[in-house]
C-alpha cells in the first residue's frame, strides 16, 4: 500500500485534513450549481464555444496529470501536449476526428520522447505516464466534440450523457454515504461501496431514460440499456482515476473545484462514458454521426 503524500495541497497534492461529510457535500453542491449550467450552456451553444470549453478542460486535465505524475507541472509533458490539444480541437471541430486522434498521438509521442531523453529522479516509466496523460486529456477533448458535431442529435446525445453520468455520481455518493455496506474495491478506493455502485446504476438509468426519450425519441428499453452501459463506464472511469491517484499517493488531483478536488476528479467518469458513447454511435453510423448512432434505436 502506498503511503499518502505529505506535500501541501495543490496539483497532484493530497490534503492532510479533509472537511466533514456535511461540509464536503455542501461544497460539492455549490460547485455543481456553478459548473453544471456552464457545461449545459456550452453544449446548447455548440460550435466554437463548446470546442473551446472542451479545450480548456482538456488543458487543465493535462496540467493536473503532469503535476500528479511528476509532483510539479512538468513542461516536458505540457510543451508538446498543449499545442497538440489545440490542434486536435480545431480538427475535431472541423469533423476530422481521425486527424484529431493523430494530433493527440503526436503530442503523446512528443511528451514521451521529451520525458525519456531528460529523465528526472530515475523514473523509468516516466515516458509511459507522460504519453498516457496526453491520451487521457485527448479523450476529454475529442469525444464530447465528436458527439456535439452532429447538428441534429448532438445536444440530445450530450444531454443524455450528462444526465446519466451526473445522476450516477450523485446517487452513488448519496446511497453509499447513507447505507454504507461492503467496500467495492478497497485497494483502490477506501470509501466506495457496493450499495453506492448499485445506487449509481439505478440513478443513471432513471435519469437517462426520460432524457433520451424526450430529446430524441429513443425507445425506453434501448435507452435503459445504454444508460446502464454508460453508468458502468462512468464508475469504471472513477475507479481508473482512483488507481492512478493511489499509484502516486494523492487524494485529489488539485484543489481547483471545492468539494470535488481537481478537474480530473470531476470528469473521470464522464470521459470514459463519453468515449464509450462515441464508440457505440460510430459503430452504427460512423464517427461524424455518432450522436445519431447512439440515440436512434
Amino acid at each position: 500500500m502506498i503511503a499518502p503524500d505529505r506535500r501541501s495541497p495543490g496539483p497532484g497534492g493530497n490534503e492532510q485534513a479533509g472537511p466533514s461529510d456535511r461540509q464536503n457535500f455542501l461544497r460539492r453542491t455549490a460547485s455543481a450549481l456553478v459548473l453544471a449550467p456552464l457545461a449545459i450552456g456550452a453544449a446548447v451553444v455548440g460550435g466554437f464555444i463548446f470546442a473551446a470549453a472542451c479545450t480548456v478542460t482538456a488543458a487543465l486535465v493535462l496540467w493536473e496529470w503532469s503535476a500528479l505524475v511528476s509532483r510539479a507541472a512538468d513542461w516536458r509533458i505540457l510543451a508538446p501536449g498543449l499545442p497538440a490539444l489545440c490542434a486536435a480541437a480545431v480538427l475535431a471541430h472541423g469533423n476530422a476526428p481521425g486527424m484529431a486522434i493523430a494530433a493527440v498521438a503526436l503530442g503523446a509521442s512528443g511528451a514521451a520522447v521529451a520525458t525519456a531523453v531528460q529523465p528526472r529522479g530515475g523514473q523509468r516509466s516516466a515516458a509511459v505516464w507522460a504519453a498516457a496523460g496526453m491520451v487521457y486529456a485527448g479523450i476529454v477533448l475529442i469525444s464530447p466534440i465528436a458527439l456535439r458535431s452532429d447538428p441534429q442529435m448532438g445536444f440530445a446525445a450530450l444531454a443524455f450523457l450528462f444526465a446519466t453520468v451526473w445522476a450516477t455520481d450523485i446517487f452513488a455518493y448519496l446511497t453509499g454515504r447513507r447505507l454504507g455496506g461492503p467496500l467495492l474495491w478497497p485497494r483502490l478506493s477506501p470509501k466506495k461501496t457496493w450499495t453506492g455502485a448499485i445506487g449509481g446504476l439505478v440513478g443513471g438509468v432513471v435519469a437517462g431514460v426520460p432524457v433520451a426519450y424526450a430529446s430524441a425519441g429513443t425507445h425506453p428499453v434501448a435507452a435503459g440499456v445504454l444508460a446502464l452501459i454508460l453508468s458502468i463506464a462512468a464508475q469504471g472511469g472513477d475507479l481508473l482515476e482512483s488507481s492512478v491517484k493511489r499509484r502516486f499517493g494523492a487524494k485529489d488531483t488539485s484543489a481547483l473545484i471545492p468539494g470535488h478536488g481537481g478537474v480530473m476528479d470531476r470528469v473521470d467518469g464522464f470521459l470514459v462514458a463519453a468515449l464509450i458513447a462515441v464508440v457505440i454511435g460510430a459503430l452504427r453510423f460512423g464517427t461524424a454521426a455518432s450522436a445519431r448512432g447512439l440515440l436512434l434505436w
